[in-house]
């Protein structure tokens, strides 16, 4: 029985990628939110179902990494493929996109220090023009937050502007810290929360191995 549920529901995830998951996939790739991109298609499809199709492509594109940089546990990937008999009955096959392994980094740490090193902003922005966007990455532990508090970290997030609230509450966040990609809106999201003492966490810079510890303000 188990086998049975476990391939009916991956015939129901095939049949909804093919059906709408590359779209849904390509206005992430366009920097919708997930609230624009349920907004935006022409097809039915739940809200759920598009927050964990996102979810997945930004972990298997590298936006996402669920495992801390530079610590050698990359994530392995999967996807089903459909096979065809000489009598022309289908069967989908669970097949391995590789991953799952890559450099052990020992970083350079250091602190950050606003009287020395400038703002947050600044910061990052020259670091991530140093290694590049695809080698810098922050954590975030914004699934614990609204977990064990979602009100306050509703609150909390209200210094964002709304695109930037929106992006944060429409991604499943996994219940534990994760680390997302430095792009221009992570960096923006992730300095304005700091300025305003609710952000805490480490940056990552791959190239370079350096590893910056950001403490601040209040967040509890």
């Amino acid at each position: 029985m188990a086998e049975q549920e476990y391939f009916k529901k991956a015939l129901s995830n095939v049949m909804f990628d093919a059906a709408s998951g590359g779209a849904i996939r390509h206005l992430a790739d366009l920097g919708y939110t997930v609230k624009q991109i349920a907004g935006a298609i022409s097809f039915p499809a739940p809200y759920e179902k598009i927050q964990q199709t996102v979810w997945k492509h930004f972990i298997e594109n590298g936006t996402i990494c669920i495992e801390e940089p530079g610590s050698g546990r990359g994530q392995e990937r999967f996807t089903y493929v459909t096979d065809q008999d000489k009598f022309g009955k289908s069967s989908f096959r669970r097949v391995s996109l590789g991953g799952g392994s890559e450099k052990v980094i020992c970083w350079r740490e250091s602190n950050f220090n606003e009287t020395q090193d400038g703002s947050f902003s600044a910061l990052l922005a020259e670091k991530c023009a140093r290694d590049g966007e695809e080698h810098s990455y922050i954590s975030c532990d914004f699934g614990m937050r609204l977990f064990r508090e979602p009100e306050k970290f509703r609150e909390a997030i209200k210094v964002l502007e709304e695109p930037y609230r929106d992006y944060i509450l429409g991604l499943p966040w996994e219940r534990k810290t994760v680390y997302h990609r430095l792009d221009r809106r992570m960096r923006e999201i992730a300095a304005e929360l700091y300025e305003n003492g609710e952000y805490q966490g480490d940056c990552f810079f791959m190239k370079s191995e350096e590893k910056i510890i950001c403490r601040s303000g209040h967040v509890g």
